[in-house]
């Protein structure tokens, strides 16, 4: 067994698909926060598309709403 591959998949590949993915992911999720989406918080968490869900999100979903700060006066 070549311990470059992974079932027939080369190891470089699996390396790259996992930080792919794991970018995505964690852009999507810190967006979702920022909304305070809850519900497209625990989707992007739990299902894995290679980035595809989490793209979709951050570029149709997040952009309709937006962070609104509120300053207090002292």
């Amino acid at each position: 067994m070549n311990p470059m591959f992974i079932d027939g998949i080369p190891l470089w590949l699996l390396i790259v698909v996992t930080i792919w993915s794991l970018f995505w992911k964690g852009l999507a999720l810190w967006k979702a926060a920022q909304l305070s989406h809850k519900n497209w918080s625990i989707i992007i968490l739990l299902i894995n598309t290679l980035g595809i869900l989490d793209i979709i999100y951050i570029r149709f979903i997040s952009t309709k709403y937006s962070v609104e700060t509120v300053e207090e006066e002292k």
